[in-house]
């Protein structure tokens, strides 16, 4: 297989995982809790029930905490693809943990709309009979909605894959980076 072919294989194959990692961050993720009531002006509120507000952080946490540890893991399996170390696979490496994250996001954030729903503020039944209406709330993929806190969600578990890519090349004593088989050198001076 050429190295081309293998740096597809690792972007694809890290945007599958990725999938699967929204999936799976789906059914753990907790939602969070709250109520719509009525006052007794007639105005709408919404709160979140004891700390339940606090599910908010911590389903976007578990999503990069699932994505750092798939980062960390597959940095160390594609080291261990020891004939395509290098540059290429390292750039495969960050660029499918890219994807992987956004797929991840994607996914994940889909099927929790799909279980949960839109919070109901507008419509919910609250009337001078029945003033309050208790919702679940679907967790967050990303701590907001910025553009500098997305952009930071998707290339953190990237940047981490490349750092544990980048002190495994560093700690190996070859300029060849161990591939097998190992390159002849020739001493400075001699003609080969």
């Amino acid at each position: 297989m050429t190295r081309r072919k293998a740096a597809v294989v690792v972007i694809i194959g890290l945007t599958l995982a990725g999938a699967l990692i929204g999936g799976l961050w789906s059914v753990l993720a907790p939602p969070a809790h709250g109520v719509i009531a009525l006052t007794r002006s007639g105005q709408r509120v919404q709160t979140y029930l004891g700390s339940e507000s606090d599910h908010l952080f911590v389903s976007a946490a578990m999503l990069i905490g699932l994505l750092t540890s798939m980062a960390i893991v597959a940095a160390v399996l594609v080291w261990q693809w020891r004939a395509h170390r290098g540059p290429l696979m390292a750039t495969a490496l960050w660029v499918g943990l890219v994807a992987a994250t956004g797929a991840a996001a994607a996914v994940g954030a889909a099927l929790v709309h799909w279980h949960y729903g839109a919070v109901p503020f507008d419509t919910a039944p609250v009337t001078r009979e029945s003033r309050v209406f208790y919702y679940s709330e679907a967790p967050p993929v990303f701590f907001a909605r910025g553009p500098w806190q997305v952009a930071t969600t998707l290339l953190f578990p990237a940047a981490v894959a490349a750092l544990t890519y980048a002190l495994m090349a560093v700690a190996t004593p070859r300029d060849d980076l161990g591939a097998s088989p190992p390159l002849e050198r020739t001493p400075l001076g001699a003609t080969p």
